[in-house]
């Protein structure tokens, strides 16, 4: 009788864990594994779209009748080669390079001071001067150009890249600082007191202490700015005149349309090419961009 009571106790058991495995199984399924599946889709489906459109022949692109939207049959290059040997693209190209890198560097380096002082030095009002440095990037672009604009004619810098340089950092400062804020704010203040009784200034405490452990954060500002910063349209088109001036994004679409007669396959080949280094850029550095993240939004 208890040999009996055991063995059904223990298929009992054995019923329970099998049906726990497979709740565990199908809960994981339904909570983990259905929404990333939608998140990738989601993610991916524009690379994808722009990749088969950029390689599909002209008369693939409309006849829906005769060809699958979401496939290519016999791939070309042409939409590419004209792209970059019969337009200005390469030139786009290597002015958003200039554009970014600069317009970069000058946002970090006025971060990195802004930062420093309103997280470290102590002074009065300095949480009200970090609330309102935060809010300033708040102010949409689109109310910001107009003033902007006169500043650049005033200044005779129209139609040239020096006026993309000076402008980004107005939008691309305020986020880069907050960043920083939170990741200085993470650095234990005894490192910094102990430099100060051993005599050293501020610049070297700046220089020597905090920005050798500031560096995953110095890494996120400067991809966040540098993405901003080759995504950028409105100052870009308001900005700048000439073709050969133009950035990616504002030449792309103001050059490959004419009039009602969209080229979506270079359309398409330069939205694609034009996203590769950001995309490259994210990939090498994503470690430090998550622990940035992480460190300035967990105060």
């Amino acid at each position: 009788m208890t040999a009996n009571t055991t063995d059904t106790a223990g298929h009992l058991t054995d019923d329970v864990v099998g049906m726990s495995h497979h709740d565990t199984l199908a809960r994981k399924i339904l909570v983990i594994y259905l929404p990333l599946a939608v998140f990738v889709f989601v993610l991916l489906f524009p690379f994808y779209w722009m990749a088969i459109t950029a390689v599909k022949p002209n008369d693939q692109l409309t006849n829906y009748s005769t060809y699958s939207p979401f496939w290519v049959v016999g791939p070309t290059l042409d939409h590419i080669k004209y792209l970059l040997f019969e337009t200005s693209y390469p030139g786009w190209l290597w002015n958003t390079i200039i554009v970014a890198v600069f317009s970069t560097v000058i946002a970090l380096a006025a971060s990195v001071f802004a930062a420093y002082a309103i997280e470290r030095v102590r002074f009065t009002g300095a949480r009200i001067t970090g609330l309102m440095v935060f809010l300033a990037y708040l102010i949409p672009p689109s109310i910001l150009f107009i003033p902007l604009a006169f500043i650049v004619f005033q200044l005779g810098m129209f139609d040239s890249r020096l006026a993309l340089i000076l402008t980004y950092p107005t939008f691309l400062i305020p986020f880069c600082t907050w960043l920083l804020m939170g990741y200085f704010r993470s650095i234990p203040f005894e490192l910094e007191e102990s430099a100060l009784v051993d005599g050293a200034t501020r610049w070297q405490i700046l220089t020597k202490v905090v920005l050798p452990l500031a560096v995953p954060g110095l890494i996120s500002a400067g991809i966040f700015a540098f993405t901003l910063a080759w995504n950028e349209f409105i100052y870009a088109l308001t900005f700048i005149q000439s073709s050969e001036n133009k950035t990616v994004p504002v030449g792309v679409l103001t050059e490959l349309v004419r009039g009602d007669v969209y080229e979506w396959g270079s359309l398409m080949a330069g939205a694609l090419i034009g996203s590769l280094p950001v995309v490259v850029l994210y990939s090498f550095f994503v470690d430090y961009y998550v622990s940035s993240m992480t460190g300035a939004v967990k105060e």
